[in-house]
């Protein structure tokens, strides 16, 4: 699966002032919501957020991929959130987050959905292409997220 088959240029948002997780998640879910007609705004909150009390999916160094299973039947759909200060987000590191890349996954798409997290997670683990997102606009940002994760899982 690749980034480009996930991630459209209207679900990436730079220097959001966003103050909460429940913002963040909000906004997010929102975003993802418009990738798919069924997909709704709520639901997709409710699956981050039941999500988010099983564990955090705060990485660490400022990045979290929050992530969700529908029950609908579609394709995996992807989101990037990048907000203006950092907020808590319950991050193994216990540092502010900046950087979040949601995913929307139908529910039977187990392999794929651990694949692309782990392959999200690899990436997002260069210092170099991190710090790169955090200073470009948001079509630098989508061109650096297709191209750099451009292969994903």
């Amino acid at each position: 699966m690749r980034i480009t088959d996930i991630l459209a240029q209207n679900r990436v948002a730079v220097d959001l002032d966003l103050i909460s997780k429940k913002a963040v998640l909000e906004t997010l879910a929102g975003l993802l919501a418009t990738a798919d007609p069924r997909l709704k705004v709520n639901e997709i909150f409710d699956s981050l957020n039941a999500r988010e009390r099983l564990g955090t999916t705060g990485l660490g160094a400022g990045i979290a991929i929050p992530h969700g299973r529908m029950s609908i039947d579609g394709a995996v759909t992807g989101a990037f959130v990048r907000t203006c200060k950092p907020i808590g987000f319950d991050a193994v590191d216990n540092a502010p987050v900046d950087l979040f890349f949601a995913l929307c996954v139908p529910k039977d798409a187990n392999q794929s959905h651990l694949d692309l997290l782990a392959a999200l997670a690899a990436r997002f683990s260069d210092v170099a292409f991190v710090a790169d997102l955090r200073k470009c606009g948001a079509e630098e940002v989508y061109a650096r997220l297709v191209a750099e994760t451009g292969q994903g899982a």
